[in-house]
């Protein structure tokens, strides 16, 4: 992956990409927009202290989280104007009832941490964007958890990246096991969004 990025790290084009994927993959969850970011913060760590162009690692983190934000909440407006092309996909995933039924008082309750940790589960960003605004949730209930989820979510991913290489070299090892601990991220947040809530606690009479 470093090979192929490494025609890009010379010009301000990596940043494009990475925000390009980004925006887009919370319509097209497959795309590998952490993959593109932990690349990105690996090449930066292996070109630190040379002379070689390298993509700038603070520039990095704002074109993640910035891009995070902005494809939030294009899918977020575009499921509060509703479709009803829409509404057939919603009623096809079960990901998404589920979220309806989640989403439906977790941010107006101060829940909005789901949002953050849904932004490491597989597709759970498009899930509770679109959740949210299919819900109609307001802007001020969802925007603030979603700023935060894409500055966790890019925080996390540049820093798997950049000391991931610098402690474990500039060779495979580190952005592999970058990659390891993103999806092991991903993996234990779509666990626990998949528990189902703790029953609720009888009064006493």
């Amino acid at each position: 992956m470093l090979e192929t990025l490494g025609s890009l790290t010379a010009s301000p084009w990596i940043y494009a990409v990475v925000a390009l994927s980004i925006l887009l993959d919370v319509f097209l969850p497959v795309l590998p927009s952490g993959v593109l970011v932990i690349t990105a913060a690996a090449t930066a760590a292996a070109g630190a202290g040379t002379s070689a162009p390298v993509p700038d690692v603070a520039t990095l983190l704002l074109v993640a989280a910035t891009s995070s934000v902005v494809g939030d909440m294009a899918a977020y407006r575009l499921a509060r104007r509703g479709s009803v092309r829409l509404d057939r996909v919603v009623a096809r995933s079960r990901r998404l009832t589920r979220a309806h039924d989640r989403l439906g008082t977790a941010l107006a309750r101060g829940g909005g941490a789901l949002v953050v940790l849904a932004r490491f589960a597989p597709a759970g960003r498009s899930v509770v964007s679109l959740g949210a605004g299919r819900t109609r949730r307001k802007v001020r209930e969802f925007l603030p958890w979603s700023v935060l989820a894409g500055i966790t979510w890019a925080g996390y991913s540049v820093a798997l990246g950049y000391f991931g290489t610098q402690w474990l070299g500039a060779t495979w090892l580190g952005p592999v096991v970058s990659l390891i601990a993103l999806f092991a991220a991903g993996s234990l947040a779509a666990f626990v969004i998949r528990r189902p809530p703790p029953p609720a606690a009888t009064p006493a009479t």
